[in-house]
């Protein structure tokens, strides 16, 4: 019997990606597994010597932190990390950036990701997906809505991301909000023109020497696997995409009308476990809200002092208190989360620029030594009990931890909430080698979501 995905596809991979946090390198990871596309995310630049560990690899990506860093950090290390997965042969190379577009001119600039990522494919356009029905989030006529418990907000009047402590949207037309990174030029093909078939020849009039980037709205079904239609056709000998997890949806829409892939997308259902360990960075209200659940259904739930953690004299003793007491819940058979914040109305958010300023610390310091904070917590309660699941909130958080627990890839094992699946850790570590892990973005989940993550369900 042939393989339609073998005679469509040939061999190699398909599509090769930079995330630029941990959570959302994950949520495109899922999408791509679940369509039947066999992924793995790498926490450093994929080697042939890790990749043999994945011989039917179809999608390869890479976890990164550029959401949180400046240009100029970018432009120190993102050419060597897009050179990297470059070499692979995809013929996509994507920037992963949030479906909720958090950016800024000054943090996490996806325009200064663009005019670095064109360089190395030959494409004479950069299609942009943002749109992800699945995620809730909609394009249409280049503005970005997202819904939060069943309303639909502008994202520059959206409850967190219009308050987001970082990168706040005061922008929900992308043209506009993306053209403060960046002076290349900057189009779309709306969801008008998907509708009428004129996507294709509305890419070869825009296409240029000089790059422009065309974003596709996506708003439903029938925009997605249009939108999935453009870039893979249009992909030329090899093109550079900024986008969402909206590409990974879309190009497995497409795929999917083709008969390239399964009908029915799936993920095995994840096993239950007796107690899970959680840390938490998000400042989302959303986040806020799971904690607040936790708390009421039996979990052990914890704050971490910023005040202490971020002095240079107070910050390991306040990590073994957090860790101290955490292990304590564990062996008493409770399930545990260590937070630094509950919700964007906290008293350590409201002061959150005084507490760094008192550590001698900016703002963007503090909140990566927060990240390290809870990631050390993480590491040196994993070392003192046994605990097959874990769980980090955030994606700065998900960053530090993954890293400082020597993971080196990850896999999806489970879905459990769409754009945050249990994954499976692959490390040089015995400890640390098939540990269950999941990384949550502020805005994913339902509100029992860390029962969810225990009960598998």
């Amino acid at each position: 019997m042939t393989d339609p995905a073998k005679e469509a596809f040939g061999n190699g991979l398909l599509l090769a990606y930079y995330g630029d946090d941990f959570t959302g390198s994950t949520d495109a990871m899922e999408a791509m597994t679940a369509a039947g596309v066999p992924t793995v995310l790498c926490l450093d630049t994929p080697t042939p010597d890790l990749l043999t560990r994945f011989p039917d690899v179809r999608c390869v990506g890479l976890a990164g932190s550029s959401r949180g860093r400046s240009p100029a950090w970018m432009r120190d290390v993102l050419p060597a990390a897009f050179a990297g997965l470059a070499a692979l042969g995809a013929p996509i190379l994507q920037y992963k950036v949030c479906s909720t577009f958090d950016s800024s001119p000054q943090v996490g600039s996806i325009g200064a990701a663009i005019d670095l990522g064109v360089k190395l494919m030959p494409a004479q356009w950069s299609p942009m997906v943002v749109g992800a029905p699945r995620l809730k989030r909609y394009q249409m006529f280049g503005n970005l809505f997202a819904a939060v418990d069943g309303v639909g907000y502008r994202l520059d009047r959206h409850p967190t991301m219009s308050r987001h402590p970082v990168t706040p949207m005061d922008e929900a037309d992308l043209r506009v909000h993306l053209g403060r990174q960046t002076s290349r030029r900057i189009d779309l093909v709306d969801m008008l023109q998907l509708r009428a078939g004129e996507g294709a020849s509305r890419v070869r009039a825009l296409c240029a020497a000089d790059t422009p980037v065309v974003m596709i709205d996506v708003l439903d079904d029938e925009t997605l696997v249009e939108a999935g239609r453009l870039v893979w056709e249009q992909r030329a000998g090899g093109v550079f995409t900024a986008s969402s997890s909206g590409l990974q949806y879309a190009l497995a829409a497409y795929w999917r009308s083709r008969g390239w892939l399964p009908a029915t997308p799936s993920l095995p259902v994840a096993r239950p476990v007796e107690q899970i360990a959680a840390v938490s960075g998000s400042c989302s209200p959303v986040t806020a809200a799971q904690i607040a659940w936790a708390r009421a259904n039996g979990f052990h739930v914890e704050r971490l002092d910023l005040h202490r953690a971020l002095d240079p004299h107070t910050g390991n003793g306040e990590i073994l208190r957090a860790v101290a007491v955490a292990a304590a819940a564990i062996r008493a058979g409770k399930s545990v989360i260590v937070h630094s914040a509950e919700g964007p109305d906290d008293p350590a958010v409201q002061a959150f620029d005084t507490i760094a300023r008192d550590a001698g610390l900016t703002r963007q310091e503090a909140a990566r030594n927060v990240g390290g904070a809870l990631a050390e917590v993480m590491r040196q309660l994993l070392d003192q009990v046994e605990l097959s699941r874990v769980v980090v909130a955030g994606g700065d958080s998900s960053g530090e931890v993954a890293s400082t627990l020597g993971i080196d890839a990850l896999s999806v094992a489970a879905g459990l909430a769409p754009g945050a699946p249990l994954c499976r850790a692959w490390s040089s570590s015995a400890r640390r080698d098939g540990l269950e892990i999941v990384l949550k973005g502020g805005q994913i989940g339902g509100t029992d979501f860390f029962g969810t993550v225990r009960t598998g369900r």
